[in-house]
This record gives structure tokens, C-alpha cells and sequence, in this order.
């Protein structure tokens, strides 16, 4: 549960140290506007992705189904500043779907919380194959970083892909290639 009140002290405390008045008219109202923000951004904590995967469909499907350009938003835990981009997610089922609003909405689980990139990408493939035991999954993340643009070494547009498989496309190389070169086509 995320302790508001302690972050608006905090936020307080940030603005007095920065050398401004956090009585002042326009910052007054700031240190509970920036907890509220990150109840928001950090809502994942609370909250178990495999369980929105639980419905499914026992279709009989066992064909790859790829899921793309599902744009997310994520808290850098090194800096506590965003990353955004989108991920793609690809599996082939052991007969059993699930609806693609689910998938997104457990890629939204795991990425608000303090992330870094390439655990959302490892955390959303492992909960992918957990919850819906497919033959074999793999997850894409491809984000521009907040911390990596505004501070740092400065590179606007710079941006960072991760992927991540598991089942039958870690089995072999050849598995995992046709799954990237159908993320790519689709």
C-alpha cells in the first residue's frame, strides 16, 4: 500500500531543500499531487498480473499469435523517471488463448512498479508462461529512457531493446529467429 502522507512530507522536503517555499501559491498543492501521481505510477505493487491471465479459452489453437506495439510506461528505480515505449508479445499456445486486452493489461501490472527494462521484459515473458503454460513465449520491449535523455549523458531518441523467451523458442536459435522475424513482419 502506498503511503501517501509520507510522500507528501517528502516532496515537501524536496521543494524546502531546492531552496523554495512549498507554501508558496503555485507549489501548495504539489507534494499531494506527486503522491497521488505515484500511487498511480506504482499501482502494479499491489496488484498480481497472472491472475488478469486466469481467463482463458481452450480454443485448440497452437499457431503463434503475436501481439504488437502495446505502448507502456514504466518508473526507472535508478533515477524514478519514466521510460516509454512499447512492447510485443508473441506465443504459441498449448490450445489455450487469452484475450489480448489481457496480455496488456499484465504488461501495465509489471510496469507500474520500480522497473528496470529488462526485468519488465524477463517478469512479463515468466508470467506469460506461468499463467497460460504455452508451448513458448517471448516478449520484445523496445523504450527511450528519461534518465538516459535528460540527465547523464544527454541522448534524446536513444533507445533500449530487450527480449526475452522462454519454452520452445529458448529451445534453439532457429525457434527464436523465426519468433523475432515475425515480430518484425507483423
Amino acid at each position: 500500500m502506498i503511503d501517501q502522507q509520507r510522500i507528501e512530507k517528502a516532496v515537501a522536503s524536496i521543494i524546502e531543500a531546492t531552496g523554495e517555499d512549498p507554501q508558496r501559491e503555485g507549489l501548495r498543492d504539489t507534494p499531494e499531487r506527486v503522491a497521488r501521481m505515484y500511487a498511480d505510477f506504482f499501482s502494479g505493487l499491489d496488484e498480481d498480473p497472472r491472475a488478469v491471465l486466469a481467463t482463458g479459452f481452450n480454443e485448440g489453437i497452437h499457431d503463434l499469435v503475436i501481439l504488437r506495439d502495446i505502448p507502456f510506461f514504466s518508473i526507472c528505480e535508478h533515477h524514478l523517471l519514466p521510460m516509454f515505449g512499447q512492447a510485443h508479445i508473441g506465443y504459441v499456445p498449448n490450445g489455450r488463448v487469452v484475450g489480448a486486452s489481457k496480455l496488456a493489461r499484465a504488461l501495465d501490472i509489471l510496469a507500474r512498479r520500480p522497473q528496470i527494462q529488462e526485468r519488465l521484459t524477463s517478469q512479463l515473458v515468466e508470467v506469460i508462461q506461468d499463467a497460460i503454460a504455452p508451448d513458448g513465449a517471448g516478449v520484445v520491449v523496445d523504450a527511450e529512457h528519461m534518465c538516459m535523455a535528460l540527465r547523464g549523458v544527454k541522448k534524446p531518441g536513444s533507445r533500449i531493446v530487450t527480449y526475452a523467451t522462454r519454452g520452445d523458442f529458448s529451445a534453439g536459435a532457429t525457434t527464436r529467429e523465426e519468433l523475432l522475424a515475425a515480430l518484425d513482419r507483423a
